[in-house]
């Protein structure tokens, strides 16, 4: 019989403390995935995603996992207002290694169609 027959397989156990599971450190949060998870969302009205219409004015994700997305709405009276944050909060917190998502509907500056990307000028036909 080999040694390899006869060994048996240690069972890994989480390590604990007072407060509770330790888990292991997580790789980074990708600013890409967030980007890609973001860029998932579209406004209904709008065949083009909410990154590429430059309706997303910052990303910030923190070494614990945590994101804070700032974004806003082509208006103050967007009917997706209520929608799209929330969207994108479940698109965020479904990246790898993200702990927890804020997303923050910011008004300033107002957004307007410079904010746009090419593609999405293109898409639209506004030049």
């Amino acid at each position: 019989m080999s040694d390899d027959a006869t060994k048996t397989e240690t069972p890994v156990h989480a390590a604990w403390t007072p407060e509770g599971e330790v888990k292991p450190p997580t790789q980074p949060v990708s600013e890409d995935a967030v980007i890609s998870a973001i860029s998932t969302v579209f406004d209904p009205e709008i065949p083009v995603d909410i990154y590429q219409l430059g309706l997303i004015y910052a990303v910030e994700i923190a070494d614990d996992g945590k994101v804070k997305v700032e974004m806003t709405l082509t208006t103050p009276s967007c009917p997706s207002a209520q929608e799209l944050p929330h969207q994108v909060e479940e698109a965020v917190r479904g990246v790898e290694g993200v702990s927890d998502v804020l997303v923050e509907v910011v008004w300033d500056p107002p957004w307007d169609h410079s904010r746009m990307s090419e593609d999405a000028r293109l898409a639209l036909n506004m030049f």
